[in-house]
């Protein structure tokens, strides 16, 4: 069973879930938007990530997916699209509300982001242009490093300008499975459809 509370903010009733996937369980941390998300048996490890104005006295959910309907809509809707990314519906996280608090250079840099489409790797420079400040490389980089919705605002799409695939909060070999999967138009990385 999923349990709920009050965001601080308002981003509606809060409910958190850790499902499995190809790439290791992922946890969501939802209302009506997204606050957080990535890959993490213990969604307790995203609390960090979001911003305090936003962020949940503490932690209640489940461990697993709870029954159609129980959740509130924004994690439904997460489990959803993460479920159908798997599948290769690999636009559907693109899909789903987020909500992050910052500054205005990283809430611009994360919608712009959320524009990078699957299959297209930028590099960090890349990326601070298409934000409109070529010169802010290294706030680009902060951006994809505070970044706290993971899939949801796709920072796995951002790599150094030598071609390498730089960091990643939940390993590079996750980062390199998803970047695989979308080269490949939803194919897991042994070239079978789905997941």
């Amino acid at each position: 069973m999923t349990q709920t509370q009050e965001s601080p903010e308002g981003a509606g009733e809060l409910a958190v879930a850790t499902v499995p996937t190809p790439d290791g369980p992922f946890a969501v941390i939802a209302g009506s938007h997204v606050l957080a998300s990535g890959w993490t048996e213990d969604p307790g490890d995203l609390l960090g990530l979001i911003h305090p104005s936003l962020r949940p006295e503490d932690l209640r959910g489940s461990a697993g997916p709870a029954p159609a309907g129980a959740e509130p809509q924004g994690l439904a809707q997460a489990l959803a699209a993460l479920e159908a990314y798997y599948d290769g519906d690999l636009e559907a996280p693109s899909r789903v509300p987020v909500l992050q608090r910052s500054g205005p250079f990283r809430e611009r840099a994360w919608e712009v982001l959320r524009g990078v489409g699957p299959g297209r790797v930028v590099t960090y420079a890349d990326y601070a242009a298409l934000c409109g400040s070529p010169r802010a490389v290294r706030a680009a980089a902060g951006a994809c490093a505070f970044n706290a919705a993971a899939l949801f605002v796709p920072c796995h799409r951002v790599a150094r300008s030598d071609g390498s695939l730089g960091g990643f909060r939940y390993g590079l070999a996750v980062k390199e499975s998803l970047l695989e999967r979308e080269a490949g138009g939803g194919r897991d990385p042994d070239g079978r459809a789905g997941g």
